[in-house]
């Protein structure tokens, strides 16, 4: 409930950093027309050729207001607060758009604590962060499993809907004969979350370890419940070795890494940048004191630093030439490691039995627990349990990068992900939601658990028939659970829900009594007629349940009408409304 708190306090914060950085500070692109515009969605990917570029959020359409409020929210967050003790000792965050690097920012230490309790270092013997800090990205190491996986499927090495068993006969053991290589990407197998016992506690050496898991056996039945289970990518990483007969360190340097230029990404980073590298915890059991330069998870340490699951070291830069490579359809800089068909297959939900649990081959789908406003049905990401976070945004050519060691010096400090919203909300609100009329539109962005009203003064009709209410609606919220909905009353106290009906892509058919969308991303023309009844107030009110908003809504263009005689023009006159959490904006 307190990330809950924090997070409407911050979103106040992003909105007045909006309000402060003001329209004049926005310029609109010269190459793309769309860029900066998350009202208009686009589809396909971006041309092959489009190489990341320095440049300002002004440069492509984007308000720096919120951006630069989610800078200070993560300042914030690595000064203690009431518990003693900060969220996490320093993050480095990157965002772009359209082709463009619009900010990077980096905070806090990458070393900072001597032991499990939090007790600084001096001074001099801290590291601070900086934008090339080097990450361990725990399970985002994942995606480079899949991808690597996914270069087999296009070499026509590897079919996706094959057994397992077909390419690691002893996997077939304790009834696993049926799981598929998709079923692994989308964590479906039915295996449990994690080896029981762990790797590194129950078995003496690399190869009993990684025969324990091979040997692991299922919880549930296969393809019939999601279960996000680390034993899924660590037996994909050995079908890869045994396919490619290279370990899978080599393959990921070889067909991922090295042909994209991604020069500070690996497993087992040498000495030789351990500089660079961000501390993570602090441990006594194992007693391996201060990890750093070495893989935080256990299993993969115990592996060997390489493992289908952890492992891979890497920087915001080398990450964001991976994002672009997705949002390019699987190429950059002229260098192809998957096939455009591949990507799109590693994009498409998989799990649509499990609705929560949106999964691509390898990447997370639509996940507003970390995605925040940018999370949509297509958006794409995946995090990582040292404090780490990748979010690609296919409808608006962005991505949201936050690289942190939360878990320097202790893992019990607490989630982050109250920061993670924070930050790929940023990116969503930085961009345009265009009025559909005129100049400026109703906009609220509320946070958790609130509710907004725009209202109408009393109208009264010059005869016995309905009022006809007209607006055009864009609204990107959680779903169904944060409304908006257009209500009347004869008295100003007792409120009734009013029919609507919407056009426009993903509205909902039919008349219904309730607005909401996730993802669509597009303005929808709505009417309604409100039965005779005398004297008539209208609102309009937008509500929000404890987790997780969307982008906002957005009306424009309202009118009331008579039998064609104008009753209200909120275009015309926009104070006829009385709004509460609402206010104009001309984006």
């Amino acid at each position: 409930m307190r990330a809950r708190k924090v997070l409407v306090a911050t979103i106040a914060v992003l909105v007045a950093a909006s309000t402060t950085a003001g329209a004049s500070a926005i310029a609109t692109t010269q190459h793309d027309p769309l860029a900066g515009r998350f009202d208009v969605p686009r589809h396909g990917f971006a041309p092959p050729s489009t190489t990341l570029r320095e440049g300002e959020p002004a440069d492509v359409g984007l308000d720096p207001g919120p951006i630069r409020g989610a800078e200070q929210f993560l300042a914030s967050w690595t000064q203690p607060d009431a518990s003693g003790h900060p969220h996490f000792s320093g993050a480095v965050g990157l965002l772009a758009h359209d082709g463009v690097v619009v900010d990077r920012y980096a905070v806090g230490g990458a070393v900072r604590y001597a032991d499990a309790a939090g007790t600084e270092l001096p001074p001099e013997q801290q590291v601070p962060m900086r934008n090339d800090t080097i990450f361990d990205l725990a399970s985002i190491s994942k995606l480079f499993t899949s991808i690597a996986a996914l270069q087999l499927v296009d070499q026509g090495k590897l079919d996706v809907s094959a057994p397992v068993v077909g390419y690691l006969p002893e996997f077939a053991v304790n009834g696993k004969q049926d799981v598929t290589i998709e079923q692994l990407l989308t964590h479906t197998s039915g295996f449990d979350a994690d080896p029981a016992p762990s790797l590194w506690e129950g078995y003496p050496d690399i190869p009993a370890r990684r025969k324990a898991v091979l040997d692991s056996p299922l919880k549930n039945p296969p393809g019939t419940t999601y279960l996000y289970s680390d034993l899924n990518m660590l037996t994909l990483g050995f079908v890869i070795e045994k396919l490619t007969g290279q370990t899978l360190d080599k393959v990921v340097h070889d067909r991922i890494t090295a042909p994209l230029g991604m020069v500070d990404t690996g497993y087992n980073p040498p000495a030789s940048k351990l500089d660079r590298i961000a501390a993570t915890e602090y441990e006594s059991n194992p007693p391996r004191g201060l990890v750093r330069g070495q893989v935080h998870d256990e299993n993969a340490w115990s592996l060997g630093g390489v493992a289908g699951h952890a492992g891979v070291f890497s920087t915001a830069s080398d990450l964001a030439i991976l994002c672009q490579t997705i949002l390019n359809g699987g190429t950059y800089r002229g260098h192809r490691i998957l096939r455009p068909d591949t990507v799109e297959q590693m994009l498409t939900n998989y799990n649509q039995q499990f609705p929560d649990d949106s999964h691509g081959l390898g990447f997370e789908l639509d996940q507003p627990w970390y995605m925040g406003a940018l999370s949509s049905p297509v958006t794409a990401g995946h995090t990582g349990f040292t404090g780490t976070t990748l979010v690609i945004d296919p409808e608006s050519r962005s991505f949201a990068l936050l690289l942190s060691n939360r878990v320097h010096p202790t893992r019990n400090w607490g989630s982050i992900n109250t920061a993670r919203q924070v930050w790929a909300s940023s990116l969503a609100q930085a961009m345009a939601v265009r009025p559909k009329i005129g100049r400026d539109a109703w906009y609220s962005d509320l946070g958790d658990k609130s509710t907004a009203t725009l209202s109408t003064q009393p109208l009264t009709p010059r005869s016995d028939g309905a009022l006809q209410v007209s607006f055009y609606a864009f609204v990107d919220t959680e779903g169904p659970s944060d409304p908006l909905q257009l209500e009347s009353s004869s008295d100003g106290v007792n409120w009734q829900p009013v029919a609507v009906h919407a056009t426009g892509p993903g509205a909902p058919p039919g008349e219904v009594t309730s607005l909401s969308g996730h993802g669509h991303r597009a303005w929808w023309r709505v009417t309604a007629d409100v039965p005779a009844g005398g004297v008539t107030s209208l609102r309009w009110r937008y509500s929000t349940d404890p987790n997780y908003t969307g982008r906002g809504v957005s009306l424009d263009g309202v009118k009331v009408t008579e039998r064609g005689r104008t009753v209200l023009d909120g275009e015309r006159n926009p104070s006829a409304l009385t709004a509460i959490g609402w206010k104009l904006s001309n984006r």
